[in-house]
């Protein structure tokens, strides 16, 4: 006997497609594979303050990789005006993760249900959606790749 799937395992995520810096797409399932916490970046090209802090997210993020087994994964919600913005801010700047395909309703659902109302925001969520911290730019900005650690404890 098996139990049914209860609400809190249910992956938010199963069947959206997430996109590479190359412009490549991969299923949130398989980009995603093990991964137990992802770190929602709302972020756009053409705002200041986002463009400040997403090297140090950048840089926070592969020292995470190089230096750690945190389960935790950046995905890029863009409020770009244009895929190629998207895309080329992406090369620029970005991390090597993965973003929420341009034009796709689940950028704005994301920005709904967690009350996006300005950028840059970093929101830290389990697989099921449940929120682990709103403030996960600050966290980067205070403990820098230590809070990748933190977040992944915390799930």
């Amino acid at each position: 006997f098996s139990a049914p799937c209860i609400e809190s395992n249910m992956d938010m995520f199963k069947g959206k497609m997430l996109v590479r810096k190359d412009g490549s797409e991969c299923l949130a399932e398989e980009a995603l594979g093990s991964t137990k916490v992802v770190a929602l970046y709302f972020s756009a090209h053409w705002c200041p303050p986002c463009r400040m802090f997403t090297p140090v997210l950048a840089e926070a993020y592969k020292e995470m990789k190089d230096e750690s087994a945190a389960s935790v994964e950046v995905i890029f919600v863009s409020s770009d005006r244009a895929n190629s913005d998207m895309l080329s801010y992406m090369k620029e700047s970005h991390g090597d993760w993965y973003a929420v395909k341009f034009g796709d309703p689940f950028q704005q659902e994301l920005k709904t249900k967690y009350g996006v109302s300005g950028i840059p925001t970093l929101i830290v969520v389990k697989r099921d959606g449940t929120v682990i911290t709103a403030n996960g730019r600050g966290d980067i900005q205070t403990q820098g790749p230590r809070a990748f650690v933190d977040w992944a404890n915390a799930a």
